[in-house]
């Protein structure tokens, strides 16, 4: 697995051990990311952010800040080692081990608002996760702001929000909504 573009294109991640992280494939990412277009300037939120590898990318293609959020262990020190291993600048990423929702909570709390949200739960979780995090990503997306769903096409993770692509990879399933 490596970063595929931009700054810190063609080094490699390092994936938590064992088979609890399903990392993106550099082909799932290399697609994403010219579908999403330049990101500078970007305020970025990788939920379930595993590796970071999404989140890396988004730094990567120009964003200004990336908050990385997964709530196991071994992700979180995956990340770590990513980010000192690409050298990223500490006031470009905060990295927070806590469940997402009570991330999400905080975040609404004290006023803060992204440009991307980039969302990778287990495949297992997805289909139940997309009414609860439906309301919270809403307050948490920027007007002109996309929130990114990447899950198995047989158990999509579908949020309650404006739809705009959709977008097939074996079995990988990307969706793209935009606040309403």
């Amino acid at each position: 697995m490596r970063v595929v573009a931009g700054l810190y294109g063609g080094r490699r991640l390092t994936a938590p051990p064992g088979d609890a992280t399903r990392p993106t494939s550099d082909r799932v990412r290399e697609a994403l990311f010219s579908i999403l277009g330049p990101l500078h300037g970007a305020r970025v939120l990788d939920l379930f952010a595993g590796s970071g590898a999404l989140g890396l990318e988004a730094l990567s293609r120009g964003a200004a800040h990336a908050t990385l959020v997964d709530s196991a262990e071994p992700a979180t020190r995956a990340i770590k080692a990513n980010l000192e291993a690409l050298r990223v600048p500490r006031e470009a990423v905060t990295v927070r081990r806590q469940e997402a929702q009570a991330f999400m909570r905080a975040a609404r709390r004290s006023g803060h608002e992204y440009d991307l949200v980039l969302l990778d739960p287990p495949y297992r979780l997805a289909p139940e996760l997309g009414r609860e995090l439906s309301p919270a990503l809403a307050e948490l997306i920027a007007a002109d702001g996309r929130i990114v769903c990447e899950s198995d096409r047989r158990q999509p993770l579908g949020l309650e929000l404006s739809l705009t692509d959709e977008r097939r990879y074996g079995d990988t399933l990307i969706r793209i909504y935009e606040p309403e």
